[in-house]
């Protein structure tokens, strides 16, 4: 399958003479991202504390899940996404670690599933942010009263977009300006609350509050009342997913392979906290009967501040949980914008689709999902019943984003045999007993969340109307996202096999595939154990001509010195 030419020498290797010198790199000239800004972007994105009062119906049995969802979810989709992004360090993330194990279709419905699940999400943020505006203000009363009955949804709702659209603007303006926000946005907008919280829950406590749940070990089982009663619990997964899409920026680190996997590391511990502790304290000041996923958050602030004679202390909070927003947001609109426009450019997407700004960013595809995310707002908020429909959309959400890991762990367990040399400098402890037991328990949980987030959930019965409805809406929504991105394959397959209109840039940024320059038309077995870095090194960009062929057997014993460090100069 190869296609090596005279000049190459040794086991389809080619000759130094076949590269032209290239100068090392300067390397202190370029800006690094830290490992701890990457975390704080991965917190961004992961962790808040307007996603405990769904999981405060669980009270103390939150924690239990929170706890299974880590060890069940997270720590094997942070193992894995460390595996495989210090084995595939070219850019494209789950684009490529997909790609390469299962073709480019699979990887570019990744693409598509994840800027999808961040447009809807954006989509429906502004309706329910609309029904919640007067929480910034020091009318506690009127703020109950209008979340439940709101008025004037429309002009809100616009306001929200049009700052939206701001943060879309900022997110243009590259990695030093978002990567900044999202630091610090989350230490303001989660961390000093959640401190906060801590603070005046034990003063809370100390003035003879009694807690609205019980402590006992016993409470820690979740109770079962049938399939139902667990539906919101999928959005436990839900909460830990996207740890990998900031994995498009790990080049932006100075030594990726040491700290990618420390800023998993620290995501999860973040995360958890941020999960857990808020959690249990909205359980513990609100009743249960009495939780509202809107403004359940807000209650508890209040009633919280109370305790040391400033009610008002909700409003001042409220103010810095929209830091956290502006954090989150900024990075949803860059990480998946940027991951997909870099695909766009090797040919996935239409030309018009494939601008850049000076900054590097794919400005006109962030803000075609502002559009979309427009239509989004402004359909959802002329339902009747939008905590329903938000609810439902949620659950959709959740059922995409687990669809997507399910591709990666089955990717991952692939890579395992068809290039089981590939030098990875971080490889998942136990050899394929562990790859096998982590790529198992990852899967189990990601089908099971699937089936939780279709099921009805009891909780909110009154909300999601039809028990039919909502099934149906959850699997159209998600039918809909799966086919839009056939389409939009088959459409690039079209084009780029039609070279007067092909959609590929010559000049993007995308290295091929390792099959691909081993020769081979789609994944297959290979034995090299040359790293993917000197595969790739001054290669023409994906979708055009493979320049150099290596032999899908070759090995790195057979490439000359000079190609080596030349290759890891860059």
């Amino acid at each position: 399958m190869s296609d090596i030419n005279s000049a190459e020498v040794g086991a389809g290797v080619p000759s130094a003479a076949s590269y032209p010198h290239r100068d090392k790199v300067a390397m202190a000239k370029k800006e690094y991202m830290t490992m701890f800004a990457l975390a704080m972007m991965n917190v961004s994105i992961l962790a808040g504390l307007s996603n405990d009062p769904q999981q405060a119906f669980y009270g103390l049995s939150s924690i239990t899940f929170f706890v299974i969802g880590a060890i069940l979810f997270f720590l094997p989709t942070a193992l894995v996404t460390a595996e495989l992004a210090t084995g595939w360090t070219q850019r494209g993330g789950i684009f490529r670690w997909v790609g390469e194990g299962m073709g480019p279709g699979w990887g570019f419905m990744c693409l598509i599933i994840l800027w999808m699940q961040c447009s809807i999400n954006f989509g429906i943020a502004p309706v329910s942010f609309s029904a919640t505006i007067l929480f910034y203000t020091p009318n506690f009363n009127a703020a109950v009263a209008f979340a439940e009955h709101p008025q004037h949804e429309i002009w809100i709702i616009c306001c929200w977009l049009v700052f939206y659209w701001f943060l879309a603007f900022l997110a243009t303006k590259g990695l030093k300006v978002f990567s900044k926000i999202a630091k610090y946005g989350v230490v303001i907008g989660s961390l000093v609350p959640l401190g906060v919280m801590v603070v005046l829950m034990i003063v809370w406590l100390c003035e003879g509050h009694q807690s609205n749940i019980s402590f006992a070990p016993v409470h820690l089982l979740p109770k079962w009342e049938g399939l139902s009663t667990l539906s919101l619990a999928a959005g436990v997964l839900f909460s830990y997913a996207g740890i990998d899409m900031n994995a498009a920026h790990i080049t932006e680190l100075k030594n990726p392979k040491k700290e990618f996997p420390q800023a998993m590391i620290w995501s999860m511990v973040f995360s958890m906290l941020i999960f857990m502790v808020g959690t249990l304290i909205i359980a513990m000041v609100i009743p249960n009967n009495k939780i509202n996923v809107l403004y359940a958050l807000f209650m508890t602030f209040r009633e919280l501040g109370a305790t040391i004679g400033i009610p008002w202390l909700y409003m001042v909070l409220s103010w810095a949980l929209l830091c956290n927003m502006v954090a989150m947001t900024v990075t949803n609109f860059a990480g998946p914008s940027f991951m997909l426009g870099q695909a766009a450019r090797a040919g996935f997407l239409p030309k018009s689709l494939q601008s850049y700004n000076k900054h590097g960013m794919p400005s006109r595809l962030m803000y075609f999902q502002c559009v979309f995310m427009t239509i989004i707002s402004l359909l959802v908020g002329l339902l009747p019943n939008v905590e329903g429909f938000v609810i439902m959309m949620t659950q959709a959400i959740t059922v995409l984003y687990l669809l997507y890991y399910v591709l990666m762990f089955v990717s991952y367990i692939r890579l395992k045999y068809t290039q089981p040399n590939r030098p990875r400098s971080f490889t998942i402890p136990g050899g394929m007993f562990g790859a096998w037991l982590v790529t198992v328990v990852g899967l189990i949980a990601c089908l099971f969340g699937i089936v939780l987030a279709i099921w009805p959930p009891a909780q909110v019965a009154e909300e999601v109307g039809s028990p039919a409805t909502y099934i149906v809406t959850i699997i159209a929504i998600s039918l809909f996202v799966i086919l839009l991105s056939f389409c939009l394959y088959m459409g690039a397959k079209h084009s780029n096999r039609n070279q007067r209109t092909t959609w590929v840039d010559p000049h993007n940024e995308f290295s091929p595939f390792t099959w691909q320059i081993e020769g081979l038309s789609k994944p297959g077995k290979s034995l090299s154990d040359i790293p993917t870095e000197i595969l790739a090194y001054d290669q023409n960009p994906m979708g055009n001509p493979i320049k150099h062929h290596f032999d899908a057997d070759a090995k790195l014993g057979d490439v000359p010195q000079q190609i080596v460090d030349a290759a890891r100069s860059v």
